[in-house]
């Protein structure tokens, strides 16, 4: 039985998926030569393809950019409070929300930057807040 068990794991992991984890790894050197990747640490490597898994959020609100906002604004200051109690997951969502991930890009995490903007609606109370995830804005009625 064990000689079986070994026998079809190694066809499951190994064998079944050669060919195509070949043509991936082929495909994906022809556009990352493996001569660039040799430039990284594995923890460099790691956070470059899976971003940061940790967030330092006081940090990340000192780096955001205020558009018709001031940062002494009553909303501006009124959703940092509200943000800083959120817990974890709640501020991964928000990531989420922002950016379409729940971790920060591999560069370095003090060169992370959104903006928060006013959309100016006529009458902010009908307006929920939206995110442009390509160009990192949040847009925060009012």
């Amino acid at each position: 039985r064990k000689e079986y068990v070994d026998l079809y794991v190694n066809y499951m992991f190994n064998e079944s998926v050669q060919k195509p984890f070949e043509d991936f790894m082929r495909g994906f050197l022809r556009g990352c030569p493996a001569r660039n990747w040799k430039l990284f640490r594995p923890t460099e490597l790691q956070a470059l393809l899976q971003g940061h898994p940790t967030v330092d959020w006081h940090l990340l609100e000192k780096n955001v950019v205020y558009r018709q906002y001031n940062k002494s604004d009553k909303t501006i200051k009124d959703f940092w409070n509200v943000f800083h109690k959120l817990p974890e997951e709640k501020k991964k969502m928000f990531l989420v929300f922002l950016s379409g991930s729940d971790r920060i890009p591999g560069y370095q995490l003090e060169c992370f930057r959104f903006a928060i903007e006013d959309p100016q609606a006529k009458n902010p109370d009908e307006f929920y807040p939206f995110a442009s995830t390509c160009f990192l804005i949040f847009y925060l009625p009012r």
